[in-house]
């Protein structure tokens, strides 16, 4: 059984950056895409970004582009988001897990809080 353990989150300003981690206890396979998700305070988990295996393929929702950045380390079995220019709108509690569909069970998530 994977479990998924994500850290980095954090209270900043607007404007500002954070690097979110998630590492898996257990070996991640070659089919595994991983994937960030996100889930603010009365809404539903959403799709904010995913990395293929390799890593040579990513997609973002339109939300994040251009400023958040998926990458992985393989080796180490943890996936990264990098997030620049953070906006209110991008507080919630953030998730990886595999995507587009999550099969291992959720983490706890990071709580990131983005003040005006």
């Amino acid at each position: 059984q994977v479990h998924l353990i994500e850290s980095g989150g954090g209270v900043v300003q607007a404007g500002g950056s954070l690097r979110l981690s998630c590492t898996a206890s257990g070996r991640l396979g070659p089919n595994n895409n991983m994937g960030w998700f996100r889930q603010a305070p009365g809404k539903e988990r959403e799709f904010v970004a995913v990395i293929s295996w390799s890593a040579a393929s990513t997609k973002y929702a339109d939300s994040v582009k251009d400023r958040f950045t998926i990458s992985r380390t393989p080796e180490e079995n943890t996936v990264y988001l990098q997030m620049n220019s953070l906006k209110p709108e991008d507080t919630a509690v953030y998730y990886c897990n595999t995507a587009p569909i999550a099969y291992f069970p959720w983490g706890q998530g990071t709580q990131v809080t983005v003040s005006s």
